[in-house]
């Protein structure tokens, strides 16, 4: 297990199903929570599975950390797909929750070699599709 500057452990099947949904495109989305002082992978999202799914797997009052394989078409019609990293931290979460998340989240950022954008949200709205569409250039 790796462990950031914050004193928190990265188990390491968060970068084996990163390397998984990076190189073998196994995964649509992971979920990744903080729990017993370690970073654990806390939901898989196939292939298959959509932007709404994806979404639908963030509380709504606790913090996460996510990443997204973002499928999209350049101007020119070509199929091209860019990683996101979601720092998922909801207004309503507690205050200590986005203490620990935003002062572990660059620590752990640099363990998931391939990030390719980074969002941080705090409400729905601003990591909607719009967003991620904005960002792929």
């Amino acid at each position: 297990m790796a462990n950031s500057a914050s004193g928190m452990a990265v188990h390491d099947d968060c970068k084996l199903k990163f390397m998984e949904l990076k190189t073998k495109r196994t995964h649509r989305f992971i979920i990744f929570k903080i729990e017993e002082k370690q970073i654990i992978v806390e939901k898989l999202g196939e292939p298959a599975q959509t932007y709404d799914d994806f979404t639908a797997g963030l509380p709504a009052e606790e913090c996460r950390y996510a990443v997204y394989d973002f499928d999209y078409f350049t101007e020119e019609n070509v199929p091209k797909s860019r990683i996101f990293f979601i720092a998922w931290s909801p207004d309503t979460a507690k205050v200590r929750s986005k203490m620990i998340y935003a002062s572990s989240k660059d620590r752990f950022k640099r363990e998931l070699d391939g990030i390719q954008v980074e969002l941080q949200a705090t409400d729905p709205t601003e990591m909607g599709l719009d967003v991620f569409k904005s960002r792929v250039n």
